[in-house]
């Protein structure tokens, strides 16, 4: 079975001061995940599920799904605050979305096999694509995933911190992951920065741009969590508390219930976390696109 790409639109973009998602990186129109899904076709994968917020479905369709559409599966699922389990409501005065996590599991109907799932907002580079689309299509166990590993250097930004999650790695398998949510570029490297300082971390180091592969019993576990996890965390910060996506793997490796092995990359990442950053994805994108790396039309 062709696995099937999630891709995570359902995001506020709030940092970049918009819908970034639906913000042309080139001169004929498209989108970064126009260059993710034509990746991801060229690499196997046989159906592509768009996780969006209803009210922006028609925006979505115009801008990106109704030219794909001719060209790929393409379905959509649709991220509700209200899509919670029985029992469980939407606490009063909360506007924010309940994670990565969740929005995968909107997606549940529409995935019957094995699958991967990225950010919308993220250029991950034909390489990922395929090392991810080639662990879902080679034999495994049922509870074995991957993560496509980035080198830190080729995932930051010049014009302001970013997140990542800073990967532990032992013979090829994902032991942990630590989230840093202010990295900034340092020579030979990177660095996070924290209140009593900034701790360097070294250039190879690998961390996760929410690049998965997952095995179907993936989505099995995603849901069966997401009630415990809930009444663990809505008395605690039930305005804000969010379900990511990374948190079920990590208890899979911590409860010895499933592998994520780490599947290399050495693609370099482009993405508009800030304003500021459109100006160098164009440029970098233009770059491919003259070099024949993408055609000048993706979706002739």
């Amino acid at each position: 079975m062709k696995p099937t790409l999630v891709i995570m639109a359902a995001g506020l973009g709030s940092r970049f001061g918009g819908c970034k998602q639906l913000t042309p990186v080139d001169d004929a129109g498209h989108v970064i995940i126009d260059y993710s899904i034509f990746d991801a076709v060229r690499a196997g994968f046989g159906k592509v599920v768009c996780i969006i917020k209803k009210e922006m479905e028609q925006d979505f369709r115009e801008a990106i799904g109704n030219r794909i559409s001719r060209h790929v599966d393409l379905e959509y699922a649709y991220q509700a605050s209200d899509n919670l389990p029985e029992g469980f409501s939407v606490p009063e005065g909360r506007v924010k979305p309940w994670g990565t996590g969740h929005a995968v599991i909107c997606a549940a109907d529409k995935v019957d096999g094995p699958f991967a799932a990225i950010n919308a907002d993220d250029f991950y580079g034909a390489g990922a694509f395929k090392a991810a689309c080639d662990f879902l299509m080679s034999e495994h166990d049922a509870n074995d995933h991957a993560m496509v590993g980035y080198r830190v250097e080729n995932t930051l930004t010049e014009n302001g911190t970013v997140s990542r999650g800073v990967c532990e790695v032992k013979d090829g398998m994902l032991t942990g992951i630590t989230e840093r949510t202010k990295l900034v570029p340092r020579e030979g490297g990177a660095a996070y920065i924290e209140a009593d300082g900034e701790t360097f971390i070294p250039a190879g180091t690998r961390v996760s741009m929410n690049m998965w592969a997952f095995s179907h019993s993936m989505m099995d576990e995603l849901q069966a969590r997401f009630a415990p996890w809930l009444e663990a965390n809505l008395p605690v910060n039930p305005l804000k508390c969010e379900y990511y996506l990374p948190l079920v793997p990590n208890a899979l490796i911590n409860e010895k219930k499933g592998r994520v092995f780490v599947v290399d990359t050495d693609e370099k990442w482009f993405g508009v976390t800030y304003a500021d950053d459109l100006a160098h994805v164009k440029a970098a994108i233009n770059a491919m696109r003259e070099s024949g790396k993408y055609p000048k039309e993706l979706w002739p």
